[in-house]
């Protein structure tokens, strides 16, 4: 059976590799679906949402790993309806979480002016993509 976790915390700094005072990371969960997990994700995003070195991601249980960078514009501030034109965005597979890190700095960076635009990494089992089709950007 597929799980999914909510996974992050209050990071030392912006690099988010390792929690603020040495702890392990907050992990929420588990949800038998990505949309509870999603839902979930989007709360606490919303709950840290002012503290910039809070970052929290979705990972699935299970079979081979890769990584994806999603989101871009939204309706408002709570993050959970993409801005009209399209859905959210997909980007990868990344075989390495660090190679996903970059790619999401590069769109976090590109929109940071943007109050209505967020990007977070999410952990996938290799073939499974809840978000639809592969974005046309492809892996960024």
């Amino acid at each position: 059976m597929t799980r999914f976790w909510v996974i992050g915390g209050d990071y030392a700094d912006t690099n988010f590799d390792r929690i603020q005072g040495g702890g392990k990371e907050e992990r929420i969960g588990p949800f038998t679906t990505y949309e509870e997990a999603k839902a979930a994700w989007q709360k606490r995003a919303w709950e840290t949402v002012d503290h910039a070195n809070a970052r929290y991601r979705i990972e699935e249980e299970g079979g081979e790993i890769c990584y994806w960078v999603v989101g871009g514009p939204y309706c408002d501030t709570t993050f959970t309806e993409p801005a009209p034109g399209g859905g959210e965005q997909w980007f990868g597979p990344f075989d390495t979480f660090d190679d996903a890190k970059t790619a999401w700095s590069r769109h976090a960076w590109s929109t940071v002016d943007d109050a209505m635009c967020r990007y977070r990494i999410e952990k996938l089992v290799k073939g499974q993509h809840p978000g639809g089709q592969q974005s046309k950007a492809g892996k960024s």
